[in-house]
């Protein structure tokens, strides 16, 4: 398949801004994949689909407040400085998006906060909008850390085309977020509240949490027309044995395994043995999933919809069949389904 084959029109009134009130009354739609049927309901009702056994894979990622503003010395052009990841705790290196980019030089300088409290120098160019910025700070590496979550803010989508809000902080990160690392929220998992955790805790439904820190490559556009020549950026990811056993049994019983996001889908696939198991891994991933393409344990997943040309609507048709896919796109589109991070969901069943 090539990239054209994943283009659609979509119309921008359709770009969820802000989420629905109640995260589990966002809407569902259900597609599937036996049947080509879809079904037209609230997010709450996924629980309708699962039973005693089934097992909920869950990225436990939380989000760090990574996009910080600061001054450019002598100049005091504001800078805006995206942290993408950490390179050396001790020397407090990070690898990060400037903008604009073409006023930041190596040797340059950038200072934060109101009193100038932490400061940065850029000692490397990595592509044309990377850098590598060595940050300068009076205190502990825990104090440190302690300024940037002070100075940051909640880093939603460019695409969202409103200034944060203190609410983005709470909304734009799952309620089972646990461990600190992402960049960007795995959007599936923003629809689930408590209340609905506990409903399928109670009907017997088990959760295994894998951690995937999504970062910028995720969402990067894809500009080849080969899907081969694409090369996603690599993303750090944890999958501790008691996920593995959770999953791994719920396969030898024949439940239900459902990835609740295409992160969790990227981190099961790939850590999986030859005998079609998941095993426990630590490390990174540049996994990309694209038709054709042979999943091994999931057999539902939970998705949010997706750009167009992304390579997680690539993901999508590759699990859910493409014909399926843009039948149920074209169909969201019609029903006016809202899109992207805060929109409404996908169950593929």
């Amino acid at each position: 398949m090539k990239l054209s084959h994943f283009n659609f029109n979509l119309p921008e009134e359709l770009l969820a801004e802000f989420p629905t009130e109640n995260r589990d009354e966002s809407r569902l739609m259900v597609v599937n994949r036996k049947t080509g049927t879809i079904e037209h309901k609230l997010f709450k009702d996924v629980i309708d689909y699962f039973d005693d056994g089934d097992v909920m894979v869950l990225n436990n990622t939380k989000v760090f407040p990574a996009r910080l503003y600061g001054n450019k010395e002598k100049t005091g052009a504001r800078i805006e400085v995206f942290l993408l990841r950490e390179l050396n705790a001790e020397q407090r290196l990070w690898d990060v998006l400037v903008d604009p980019a073409r006023k930041i030089r190596i040797g340059n300088k950038l200072y934060f906060g109101d009193d100038d409290s932490l400061v940065a120098e850029v000692i490397d160019n990595t592509t044309s909008r990377g850098r590598t910025l060595r940050f300068l700070y009076d205190g502990s590496y825990e104090e440190f850390r302690e300024k940037l979550v002070e100075l940051g803010e909640t880093p939603i989508p460019k695409y969202i085309n409103r200034e944060v809000t203190p609410e983005d902080a709470e909304r734009y990160q799952t309620i089972y977020a646990k461990e600190e690392g992402a960049v960007a929220a795995p959007t599936a998992g923003l629809h689930f509240s408590k209340h609905l955790l506990k409903r399928l805790e109670i009907k017997g439904v088990n959760f295994a949490e894998v951690t995937l820190h999504v970062g910028l490559g995720t969402f990067n556009p894809v500009e080849v027309e080969d899907l081969s020549k694409h090369k996603m950026d690599s993303e750090e990811m944890i999958i501790t044995q008691e996920a593995c056993d959770i999953v791994n049994n719920a396969k030898v019983n024949k439940k239900k395994i459902c990835c609740v996001g295409t992160t969790s889908m990227r981190a099961m696939e790939s850590s999986v043995s030859s005998q079609r198991t998941l095993n426990p891994y630590t490390g990174w991933t540049n996994k990309f999933i694209y038709p054709p393409y042979d999943f091994s344990i999931a057999d539902c997943m939970i998705t949010n919809f997706h750009t167009p040309k992304s390579t997680l609507l690539m993901m999508i048709s590759a699990f859910c069949g493409h014909d399926l896919m843009m039948k149920a796109y074209k169909e969201a589109i019609q029903e006016k389904y809202r899109f992207y991070s805060y929109g409404d969901a996908m169950l593929i069943i």
